[in-house]
Order: C-alpha cells, then sequence, then structure tokens
C-alpha cells in the first residue's frame, strides 16, 4: 500500500470516527481490510460487530480474549472456524477493550496496522464517553450537595448544612452575612450556568448556584457578602453582566441577612425578582418594608399564634411542614420541591383543615395560618418570660391583633403606594381580587373588567408594593392583613390612625 494511500485511509478513519459510532467504525474497517470485526468491551461482550461476524468465533471469544482483556497479552492469532482470527487488546487499564478480526487469510501488515489504528481510536472514544459520564455524575451529585446544603440553610441549620459538607467546606458557610441572588432564566441556561461557574470542589466560589425544584426558570445563588475583597462584587457583576446580555434574564437581590436567616433572604430575593421582571433593567434589589412578623408586639403575637395552631399539636409534623409549605407555594411547585405526588400534599393539607377547622382554599384563612406559623418561628417558646409574676390573660383574637398601633401603621405604610395620584384602579382591583379569592376571572366580572387588565393591574401593584403576588402566597398575606387593617380604604381619620387597640387585661399592647 502506498504511503498517500495508507495517509488517506487514517484521515478518512479519523472523519469516521469523529462523527460516527462504533459500529460504523467498524464496517468502514471491515471494509477497508475485506474481513469480519469485532469489538469486545471491558465487560468481556461484543459491544459492536459487523453484520456478517461470525456467530461461532463470538461464541468462543471470551475464551480468547479474556487473557488479553486481563493485561496478560497485548495481541494474539488463533484459527477458529477456518478463519484467521486476530486478538489486539488496547489501554492500560484491565479489564481491556479488544478488537477482533475474521478473516479467511491473515492480514497484511498495513491492514493490521490500520486495524490497530482504528481500535486505539475506539478505545480513546470509549474513554472520553466513560470520562464524560464520570463528569456528569459529578455534577448531579454536587448539585445534588448544594441543593442539600441550601435546603439546610434555608431552615436555619448551619451546623447541619457545615456538617454535610466535611472536609471541604464551602467559603459561603464561613460567612456572617449573605444576599441571596434569584436568576430568572431558562431551565437548559441554568443548568449551563451552573456548570460553567462550578469550581473543582462542586460550588461556585464564595457563592451557590441552585436550581429551584419549585419553580423550574430560576436559579438561586447565595452570594457572601463577606467573602474575600471583591468577591462579592465580582460575581455579582457576572449575574448582572448575564441580565444585561440575556433579555429573558431577570435578577432580584435580597438585602444582607445572617446566614442561619436564609429563608428571609430568599423571599426578600423573591419579591425583588417580581419587581424587577416588570422593570427595564430587569434587575431589582429588595427594599420594602418591614413584614407584619416583625411590627407586631411580641408577646400577643406570640399567644394568638400559639392558640391558633394548638389545633395541630396532634398532628403529624410533616403535616405541618407540607401545610407550610402549601399555603406559600403552589401544591404542584410543593409536590416537586419535596418529590412526592400532588395527592400527598393534598392529603396532608386536608389533615390540618380537618384540626384547624378551616378552609385553606380560603385565602384569609392561608394568610392566618401563614402568620401564625411565621410567628412561632421568629418567635419560638413561651408568650410570656418563664417565672413571669403576672396572672394569665387570655390570647387575643387576630382582628384585635390587628388593631394595635404598629399594626395599623405597618398596614397604612403598605397599601399607601396604590393610593397615590393615579393609582386608585390598582388599590380597588387589588381588593376585589383579594375578595375574590385571588381568582383573576372572578375579580375582573365583579370590576367589568377583562383578566388581562386585572392581570396586568396586579403586576403593576407588585411593582409599587415590591411583593411578589402572582407566584407565591407571602406577598398575597401581606395584601390580605393590610387591606384588612385598613378596611380596603386609602386614608384614615387621624383619630382612627393613632388609636391603640388594647390587648384584653386593660393595657396598652406592647
Amino acid at each position: 500500500m502506498a504511503a498517500g494511500t495508507h495517509e488517506a485511509e487514517l484521515d478518512e478513519l479519523l472523519r469516521v470516527v469523529r462523527r460516527r459510532g462504533p459500529a460504523s467504525v467498524l464496517a468502514w474497517l471491515g471494509g477497508r481490510i475485506g474481513a469480519d470485526v469485532a469489538w469486545v468491551g471491558s465487560a468481556g461482550a461484543v459491544d459492536a460487530a459487523t453484520p456478517g461476524f461470525p456467530s461461532g468465533i463470538a461464541r468462543a471469544l471470551p475464551e480468547y480474549a479474556g487473557p488479553l482483556a486481563g493485561g496478560g497479552l497485548v495481541a494474539a492469532t488463533t484459527r477458529l472456524d477456518g478463519r484467521e482470527v486476530r486478538l489486539e487488546a488496547f489501554g492500560g487499564r484491565a479489564p481491556r477493550p479488544v478488537l477482533v478480526t475474521a478473516a479467511s487469510a491473515p492480514l497484511p501488515r498495513e491492514s493490521a496496522e490500520l486495524a490497530s489504528h482504528a481500535g486505539g481510536l475506539l478505545e480513546l472514544l470509549g474513554r472520553a464517553g466513560r470520562a464524560d459520564e464520570s463528569a456528569r455524575g459529578y455534577e448531579a451529585k454536587s448539585r445534588q450537595l448544594r441543593f442539600a446544603v441550601l435546603t439546610a440553610l434555608m431552615s436555619g441549620d448551619v451546623t447541619l448544612a457545615r456538617r454535610m459538607t466535611t472536609g471541604d467546606v464551602p467559603p459561603l458557610l464561613g460567612a456572617e452575612r449573605v444576599r441571596v441572588h434569584l436568576l430568572h432564566c431558562t431551565p437548559a441556561d441554568r443548568d449551563r450556568l451552573a456548570r460553567t461557574y462550578m469550581d473543582p470542589a462542586g460550588y461556585h466560589g464564595a457563592a451557590l448556584m441552585v436550581h429551584c425544584p419549585a419553580f423550574k426558570e430560576h436559579l438561586i445563588c447565595p452570594i457572601a457578602e463577606d467573602s474575600e475583597p471583591g468577591g462579592r462584587l465580582r460575581q455579582g457583576r457576572v449575574l448582572r453582566r448575564l441580565v444585561r446580555e440575556n433579555p429573558g434574564y431577570a435578577l432580584g437581590v435580597s438585602r444582607p441577612h445572617p446566614l442561619a436567616a436564609m429563608a428571609d433572604a430568599y423571599g426578600e430575593a423573591l419579591h425583588a425578582l417580581t419587581v424587577a421582571r416588570n422593570s427595564p433593567d430587569r434587575l431589582a434589589v429588595y427594599r420594602g418594608r418591614p413584614s407584619l412578623v416583625q411590627v407586631l408586639p411580641r408577646r400577643p403575637a406570640a399567644a394568638w399564634a400559639s392558640a391558633f395552631l394548638e389545633p395541630l399539636g396532634d398532628v403529624p409534623k410533616p403535616t405541618v411542614d407540607i401545610t407550610r409549605l402549601a399555603v406559600t407555594f403552589p401544591r404542584a411547585a410543593v409536590a416537586r420541591l419535596l418529590q412526592i405526588s400532588r395527592t400527598t400534599v393534598a392529603a396532608h393539607c386536608r389533615r390540618a383543615e380537618e384540626a384547624l377547622g378551616a378552609d385553606l382554599g380560603d385565602v384569609r384563612t392561608r394568610a392566618a395560618l401563614d402568620l401564625a406559623l411565621s410567628l412561632t418561628a421568629a418567635h419560638p417558646g413561651p408568650a410570656a418570660p418563664p417565672g413571669s409574676a403576672e396572672e394569665p390573660r387570655p390570647a387575643p383574637t387576630l382582628p384585635e391583633l390587628l388593631r394595635t398601633a404598629p399594626a395599623v401603621t405597618w398596614a397604612e405604610s403598605f397599601v399607601d403606594p396604590l393610593c397615590g395620584n393615579g393609582h386608585g384602579d390598582l388599590h380597588r382591583t387589588a381588593e376585589a381580587w383579594i375578595d375574590a379569592g385571588t381568582d383573576a376571572r372572578a375579580a375582573a366580572a365583579r370590576l367589568g373588567l377583562s383578566r388581562n387588565t386585572v392581570r396586568a393591574r396586579l403586576r403593576a401593584a407588585e411593582r409599587l408594593l415590591n411583593r411578589d403576588l402572582l407566584t407565591t402566597g407571602s406577598g398575597i398575606h401581606d395584601l390580605v392583613h393590610a387591606l384588612d387593617v385598613t378596611g380596603g380604604q386609602c386614608a384614615r381619620p387621624a383619630a382612627e390612625t393613632d388609636h391603640r387597640a388594647r390587648w384584653p387585661g386593660g393595657r396598652a399592647a406592647s
């Protein structure tokens, strides 16, 4: 065979290997050398062969290919079924794959060399495939670990998060304060971004990029506020650049929070993302007002929450945990988050409804339950200090709690953005939407508007309130309480605004 012809065949072999699978390579090789060809994988079975490869020889291959696969030999030749059978092993790690050729006569030297080249390329191709598979497995495991770490942080358990990462603790877990950046992008892009910016340890420097299990377009990115000099700025700049360069992206950023308050930071980022998606530059940093939980007088609020949740005392903890999520997130999202069925989520919610004697299909009931659960999380422990000499007083009702001065001030401040010049329609629409149980179609019928108009006004209200209303329940519940406190009015008489509701017992609530 001329040197030029041999080089041309090698070039063609490389093209075939790049573009096609092992079966196509074997078919091409068999046609060039006039032989039937088989590829015995590292598991000892024939992975691919030309269509005419003799079945009798294939059955006998384990006996002859075994010593080569184990590393004892590199090549061997024998005769089987009247054919000249040549076997050659490739790779340096046992068990090795073996290329088998079966021809009526011994292969010429040039043909044997071409077969060796093909076998070497197939082995490299297989090695590359295994490396890709290992990389994908590593990426999947690191993604699972990042989600587990975030889940622990969302529950406030920093110690558990550190235990999960013993030996290679991510820098984020050494931070005192973090901001959550919530990136809205396509599901395919969030896979690519998490891979692109992943470091060798499987994290993202002083940050994490975690796939949100509830919303497939969300990438949750907590970033250490006190990372190495310029670290937070650098990582934040990357996310902002992605938003500038991709018109379909949006970014919501929380305020700095302690590491154990990751859930609060995530909630703020979610509200900020809603504002960002309605903003021209698709970027927003949370600047919202304090939540109702933060302003209510602690002792009466804790007493009400304890009394409200008392019927759930005999309910299994998983039911309470799942119901807590279901009053904030859509049930389908909760099912995806916990990897259970929607039917299971609904069953737990029914159990909670039966215990409470309430209908969680009612938005005001959900708002009350969310408030009670949030107050319990914010103020664990008894309503009064241990050993207090004060005579126990009955818990206030929710209306009494919402008539306290801090609640009234908070509510008026909350709805005030909807009461400015030209925004009266937004206030009326929000009130009708809540009264209709957050059903946009029913609210539209009440107002004599189209459903699209109602949703457009709600999106405008989201931007003014700095609250998410159309994705999760937390912003809706704030709106429910604010409207109930203000009675749906934009302005309250000064005397009523200064009124301090008294908790039973005769003193102003404190």
